[in-house]
């Protein structure tokens, strides 16, 4: 069965459904859900007649995200003939005032009326295994209503170990809005923000990683629902961590992302 959309429209907002939810607290949303949202309306800012494309987008949230109302307002910060700059901010209801609890930053560019080079190099246009070749992923499914697995579904191709990175196919399930799909940015931003979950090399019940900043690069559009993560994390004792990830459709690599992490013990 098709899931309820992600986020309804709510006065000059949104409101989150419970399926943006993340394992960790019942009341915050899982990170791919804002970051899809914001996704969302950088794409929505004056689109004009011309078609920029987002060439990468940075998500920062500077705490958790509650489900329930959210404010986003976004502004053309820098443009000219060929990119732009768009800023953005998720705000949402405090106990006397809004509170900002996420930011964003787009570069979009205007496309060049160019073919796709005649031939590419291997590392761009190998493809995954295809999705149903993986197992679907047992970490974090801790029941339908959440993001993972309500919303989303991942197939696992290769699983993280200590000397590896993984390899996961990752699809929305359903709408972002009432009768909005998911664009092809809000796919990728969805998916890219499993990275640093599905390659933690610490044992979950010792440590919390929080991915504090999530970058987006996109040589091209992806294709098609679903999106292939290959991912690495590294930490270190001073809690902190990186994950780097190249994302994939099936027909090969279309961009990278990177997560700034913090580390933590469990309360």
């Amino acid at each position: 069965m098709t899931p309820a959309a992600l986020f309804e429209p709510a006065g000059a907002g949104f409101l989150a459904a419970s399926l943006t939810r993340g394992p960790w607290d019942e009341h915050m949303m899982h990170g791919g859900a804002p970051a899809a949202l914001l996704a969302h309306t950088i794409e929505q800012t004056e689109p004009g007649a011309a078609r920029f494309a987002v060439a990468k987008l940075t998500v920062e949230l500077l705490g958790g995200v509650p489900v329930g109302p959210v404010e986003v307002a976004t502004w053309m910060s820098r443009s000219n003939t060929h990119s732009q700059v768009i800023g953005a901010t998720l705000k949402v209801d405090g106990p006397s005032r809004s509170l900002t609890v996420g930011c964003g930053h787009a570069v979009r560019l205007l496309p060049p009326a160019m073919p796709e080079p005649a031939s590419l190099p291997p590392w761009l246009r190998d493809a995954f295994p295809p999705p149903e070749s993986g197992r679907p992923w047992s970490e974090f499914a801790r029941g339908d209503e959440l993001f993972y697995p309500g919303a989303t579904e991942i197939r696992v191709v290769r699983a993280a170990t200590a000397s590896e990175h993984a390899i996961a196919w990752i699809r929305l399930r359903g709408e972002l809005l009432p009768g909005v799909a998911p664009s092809p940015l809000v796919r990728a931003c969805a998916a890219a923000d499993f990275s640093n979950g599905l390659t933690s090399m610490r044992p979950l019940e010792r440590c919390l990683f929080v991915d504090s900043t999530l970058t987006v690069y996109l040589r091209r559009e992806p294709q098609g629902e679903w999106i292939g993560v290959d991912a690495q994390t590294v930490s270190h004792a001073g809690g902190g961590g990186l994950t780097t990830a190249t994302l994939h459709d099936q027909q090969g690599r279309f961009g990278r992302c990177e997560q700034l992490l913090v580390v933590r013990p469990p309360p």
